[in-house]
């Protein structure tokens, strides 16, 4: 019996992988966060298969299924929205699962920054604009950031951020970027990405955050920030495409 940690990508059904459907078939028990996904995820599992929204559920519920599973020689789907090595309390869950000697792997999945990413049209690294990706949060009703890892340390980078977990405090934190990359930066605030009821809302530091308040959006939200997101920008060429440069390489 072992205990399937799954990517189950941003919430729609064709964006997982296909050893996660192939999981999602042969498993008799399946945990998932309801709270995130699509409905049309679970409709990947056999007839039969014991489903568990773990939404109301508390880590200790959680595991005891977990665990309970294990005793009775059954395999169990543990759905984590986006992929497991991104806020998904992979961590905790694992610690104690081997300290009840339960066996556990990991298949990865598609995280919701690239979903919203692809549903913008954009890449996040652009040549001599940004070339680096941040992936962090800020502290809402979550657990403490690092004193190291302030999201103004992050912004005198410019690098292009991805914020998980954070729309709750638009206003603060807009402020708070807006003195390194400038009120003007474009920002975008991805909801739902890739589900039936997905948004999305585009603007600049500015002005970003009356537009999320009157959407009303408080959870499955990431907010992208940084030039990387100007639309129509005026680019460098990559040196990986770059003529001159490659038959300088062969040479």
């Amino acid at each position: 019996m072992t205990v399937h940690f799954i990517g189950a990508g941003p919430g729609a059904a064709d964006l997982l992988t296909v050893r996660a459907v192939e999981l999602l078939r042969r498993c008799p028990v399946c945990l998932y966060p309801g709270t995130y996904l699509d409905p049309e995820v679970i409709a990947h599992c056999a007839p039969g298969t014991e489903l568990v929204d773990t939404q109301r559920l508390d880590l200790d519920e959680i595991i005891e299924r977990l665990v309970r599973a294990e005793a009775a020689g059954q395999d169990v789907a543990r759905l984590c929205s986006g992929d497991p090595s991104l806020y998904s309390a992979l961590t905790e869950q694992t610690r104690r699962l081997d300290a009840a000697g339960v066996p556990w792997d990991i298949t990865p999945g598609v995280p919701a920054y690239a979903a919203a990413a692809a549903l913008l049209g954009t890449e996040l690294t652009v040549p001599e604009v940004a070339q680096s990706v941040v992936l962090t949060r800020v502290r809402a009703r979550s657990t403490v950031m690092p004193e190291s890892e302030a999201l103004s340390e992050f912004a005198r980078t410019r690098a292009t951020l991805a914020l998980h977990l954070a729309v709750t405090r638009i206003r603060e934190l807009v402020a708070e970027l807006a003195g390194e990359y400038g009120s003007d930066c474009p920002v975008a605030v991805v909801y739902r990405a890739s589900q039936p009821e997905q948004l999305v809302l585009r603007g600049t530091l500015a002005e970003i955050a009356d537009r999320v308040e009157a959407a009303g959006l408080r959870q499955a939200a990431v907010i992208l920030v940084g030039w990387s997101l100007e639309s129509g920008i005026d680019c460098a060429q990559s040196h990986l495409y770059d003529p001159a440069r490659g038959r300088a390489h062969l040479s």
